[in-house]
């Protein structure tokens, strides 16, 4: 009995989904970067058992060189749909959120981040769980060039998608290593989600906190204004001299 639902081990998955495993596998991989709802999966598990399997079991009935570029090219189509959901309607969604996942202050930590180091910055985040998930549709967002985005997107896809297949692959090669992955993968998978889950929780709550002391920040300047503006009203009032008025006819008459 396995220590994860059946839905993230991705041995039941695969095996489950019977002649449309390697379409499952790819779809899996496609949804979590191009819809925004793959981030709490174990991409780069399943990744790797697929290539594992492969070896052991011809699970998918191709050669190994045609499960890794599938998947390679589901990886690339999830970023380019990623990137086109920023670019189109990503500033509507982030914009209108001040703290969490989706908040603008995130974008512009991304988009600095991107102008820091360039467009490794696509390659790296695809091998991070979450970041490879918005950082797509953060790039989309931040309107970096999409040509320019494609390319370090396809390189990032294959090393990603082709590389840990293929590494999965390769280690079924020396038996113990991967007797340890079959025997433990329930152990690994809880050590990969459990991980991201935290990691998710924690970016999250540093979000809030930093939403709310900017929020407070702003809330005291504007007291500091108001008070400011009181003080300085009466002083105007006293500098001014009074304005010299008409004597009445009941003065002048006297």
């Amino acid at each position: 009995m396995g220590i994860l639902p059946d839905w993230l081990d991705p041995a039941v998955i695969i095996d489950a989904a019977g002649p449309w495993a390697l379409l499952v596998v790819c779809f899996i991989v496609f949804a979590e970067t191009g819809l925004l709802v793959g981030f709490l999966l174990p991409g780069d598990t399943l990744l790797i058992i697929s290539g594992l399997l492969t070896h052991t079991n011809d699970i998918f009935g191709v050669n190994i060189w045609v499960v890794a570029l599938l998947i390679a090219l589901a990886a690339f189509i999830g970023g380019e749909v990623g990137y086109f959901i920023g670019h189109k309607g990503g500033p509507a969604v982030f914009e209108r959120k001040e703290s969490g996942l989706f908040s603008r202050a995130n974008v512009e930590r991304t988009n600095a981040f991107f102008e820091r180091f360039g467009g490794i910055t696509i390659i790296l985040a695809r091998f991070v769980p979450i970041v490879r998930t918005f950082a797509p549709v953060a790039a989309g967002v931040g309107h970096m060039p999409w040509k320019r985005y494609s390319l370090y997107n396809l390189i990032g896809a294959l090393l990603w998608g082709f590389g840990l297949t293929m590494f999965g692959y390769l280690i079924a090669y020396i038996p113990w290593v991967s007797e340890f992955v079959v025997d433990y993968i329930d152990l690994i998978l809880l050590v990969a989600v459990g991980g991201t889950i935290i990691v998710t929780a924690w970016h999250y709550f540093v979000e809030r906190h930093r939403a709310r002391k900017a929020a407070a920040a702003e809330a005291a300047a504007a007291d500091a204004g108001a008070q400011a503006s009181e003080a300085a009203a009466p002083a105007s009032e006293v500098s001014a001299p009074p304005a010299p008025t008409a004597p009445t006819p009941t003065q002048s008459s006297s």
